[in-house]
């Protein structure tokens, strides 16, 4: 544990952030498998559960919760398998 005062408060500020961050992430996942979900059962409203996806990894790289980069290796990854599905 840390002794100085501006330490302790970065550990309280960082406990914050990192709870914050968890449940962005587990909502990123969520969303994420609902539309890959949706594209492996074929779903007539799959373009739109894509779309939902993609923006839920944008917001997500737009917070910082994950690298851009990551956000658009995973955003063209769910778009090659829509197009698969769609053939």
């Amino acid at each position: 544990m840390a002794n100085i005062k501006s330490s302790k408060k970065d550990i309280i500020t960082s406990a914050k952030k990192a709870e914050r961050n968890k449940a962005a992430t587990s909502a990123l996942k969520t969303a994420v498998r609902k539309t890959e979900k949706s594209i492996a059962a074929k779903d007539p409203a799959m373009k739109e559960a894509v779309t939902a996806g993609q923006s839920a990894l944008d917001i997500a790289a737009k917070k910082g919760i994950i690298h851009p980069n990551a956000a658009a290796r995973k955003k063209s990854r769910l778009t090659k398998k829509a197009n698969a599905a769609a053939k």
